[in-house]
C-alpha cells in the first residue's frame, strides 16, 4: 500500500524535467476492496504523472545539499533503489513465497533513466528467484555501504591509535576496497 509523499501545493523538484513546481493534485489510485491507495501520484502541471522518487521536496533537497558538503566524490550521494518490472515470459506463479509482486522481476535503478540500471535475463531469475531477490537488494544498497567504508577507512588513516584493534583489519579492508574502485575509475578516465 501506498502513503502520499507530497501534499498539494507543496514546491518540489522534478528530477526529470529539472525545475522546481508546485504539486497540483496528489492521484492515488484504487483498487476495490482495499482500505489504503494501491499508487500514489503527483500531478505537477507539466503534461504527465510523476512518481515520488522523481520529485525531491525543498527540506529532503537541503540536506542533501548539506550532505555534499561532506561527500566531495559525486557518486556517494547516488540514490540507487529496487523497482519492479513486469515479466513478459510468464505469470509469475511461485512468487508469493517470496514476498514480491507476482508477475514482475527484480532491477536496480541506477538513474532517473527508465531503463537504466542493472537487470536480469529472464532464464537467469527462473533458475533461482531468492538469489536475484537478494543481489537486487544488495546492489541498491552499496552505494550506502561505499559511503560508510569510506567513513571507516577515512577514520582510522585521521586517528590510528584511536582505532581498536578488532576495527583495524575492517578498516584496512575498506581502505583496500575504496583504493580498487577509484583506481579503476582512474585508469578508465585514463584510457578515455
Amino acid at each position: 500500500m501506498a502513503k502520499a509523499l507530497f501534499h498539494k501545493s507543496q514546491r518540489v523538484y522534478v528530477k526529470p524535467v529539472g525545475t522546481w513546481v508546485p504539486i497540483e493534485r496528489v492521484v492515488p489510485q484504487w483498487v476495490k476492496g482495499v482500505d489504503e491507495p494501491l499508487r500514489i501520484t503527483y500531478d505537477c502541471g507539466l503534461g504527465r504523472l510523476f512518481q515520488a522518487h522523481e520529485l525531491v521536496s525543498e527540506e529532503a533537497m537541503l540536506r542533501l545539499e548539506r550532505s555534499e558538503d561532506d561527500d566531495e566524490d559525486d557518486t556517494l550521494i547516488e540514490q540507487w533503489r529496487v523497482v519492479r518490472r513486469l515479466m513478459k515470459w510468464r505469470s509469475g506463479e511461485g512468487q508469493v513465497s517470496l514476498g514480491v509482486q507476482p508477475g514482475t522481476y527484480p532491477a536496480v535503478a541506477t538513474d532517473d533513466g527508465a531503463n537504466s540500471g542493472w537487470r536480469v535475463p529472464a532464464t537467469e531469475y527462473d533458475r533461482d528467484p531468492a538469489r536475484v531477490e537478494h543481489q537486487a537488494r544488495m546492489i541498491a544498497h552499496t552505494p550506502d555501504l561505499f559511503r560508510v567504508a569510506r567513513k571507516i577507512a577515512e577514520f582510522a588513516a585521521a586517528n590510528p591509535k584511536n582505532v581498536p584493534e578488532e576495527l583495524r583489519p575492517v578498516a584496512a579492508r575498506c581502505a583496500k576496497i575504496l583504493r580498487s574502485v577509484y583506481r579503476l575509475e582512474e585508469e578508465t578516465a585514463a584510457a578515455e
